[in-house]
């Protein structure tokens, strides 16, 4: 799943199926539904690096720098 609406080609057979996450804010069982996948391991993020609060301006510069493969989590 992709949460920025990337419509592009997955690779190495992978398909992309582009979600907009406002259209399910109020659809409580597809929420659930996208939950549970994620706790059954069905879908899995790639967290690149993860950094407390008050190093946003550090995760900012990666992100900008380009190349992160992954996410960067902030953590409060």
């Amino acid at each position: 799943m992709t949460l920025r609406g990337y419509d592009g080609p997955g690779e190495r057979g992978i398909v992309c199926e582009p979600i907009l996450v406002f259209r399910y804010a109020r659809e409580r069982a597809e929420l659930d539904r996208l939950r549970q996948q994620v706790e059954d391991g069905r879908i899995t993020l790639r967290v690149a690096r993860t950094f407390p609060a008050e190093q946003a301006a550090e995760a900012h510069r990666l992100l900008a720098a380009g190349g992160v493969r992954g996410r960067l989590v902030l953590t409060f």
